[in-house]
């Protein structure tokens, strides 16, 4: 019997199990080692990293966090870092790349961590992939310092190339992926007491490593695309950045 596509329907019934995402992830998304494309993500890295006005010394924990990119330069720019991850095989990148940081592969619903412990708790990409979104925001604002940076970068369900019929979400949605509108996202935050201050658009696909990712003649689309994202509305964009607050 194949297995299902979790969050291709609205309010999927069907609670994936957690056990079938690990395989995924560490079978298929994290079956490769870092590439190319992790490289070319530097000066993203940069400017989300001068944007936020981090400074060394400070400890940031990413949830969700894959090989590391992020931390890697945070941890280059001398902060403290740490990670968590369902995937074991990512882990195991981080581990080898950041002999320094300290990094669990578990889910993101239960932290390793004491309240109060983190000055930055930054999630990438992921939250539309947790089984449970709602218990992970939970514990990391738990694990966030009074006045932390909380950053929460997530898709948008009314990105308009998604509303044209064009894009119907990435391969994770063999995993799990359920994608909400910004006021759904921000009515989220809300049941950790989390509290939207800032949203800006994720222009991360401005980079020819994105664009040539996969079948040469989707290329033309990509490039479209990336060129046309900084010109569109928040509300139309494909991932929205999320600075929040604890209330």
């Amino acid at each position: 019997m194949s297995r299902p596509k979790f969050g291709e329907r609205e309010n999927e019934p069907i609670v994936p199990d957690i056990k079938e995402i690990k395989e995924f992830y560490d079978s298929v998304y994290h079956a490769k080692a870092p590439d190319s494309y992790e490289e070319s993500m530097a000066r993203h890295y940069s400017s989300l990293f001068r944007r936020l006005g981090l400074r060394a010394g400070q400890r940031v924990l990413d949830v969700a966090c894959g090989t590391g990119g992020w931390l890697k330069h945070c941890s280059a720019e001398g902060l403290e870092v740490a990670g968590i991850d369902l995937s074991e095989r990512a882990i195991g990148f981080c581990d080898e790349s950041m002999p320094n940081g300290e990094f669990y592969a578990q889910p993101a619903e239960s932290l390793p961590f004491e309240a109060d412990s983190f000055d930055v708790v930054t999630c990438l990409g992921s939250l539309e992939h947790f089984v449970d979104p709602a218990a992970s925001l939970r514990e990391m604002a738990r694990v966030a310092k009074p006045g932390a940076v909380i950053v929460l970068l997530v898709p948008n369900k009314d990105f308009l190339t998604r509303k044209l019929g064009l894009f119907a979400g990435t391969y994770q949605v063999d995993a799990k992926e359920v994608v909400r509108t910004l006021d759904e996202w921000q009515s989220l935050f809300q049941v950790a007491d989390l509290k939207v201050i800032e949203r800006w658009k994720d222009l991360h696909v401005l980079n020819l490593s994105w664009v040539t990712t996969g079948k040469w003649y989707f290329w033309p689309v990509r490039a479209v695309q990336a060129l046309c994202l900084p010109l569109w509305p928040l509300k139309w964009q494909y991932q929205v950045y999320h600075r929040c607050t604890m209330l």
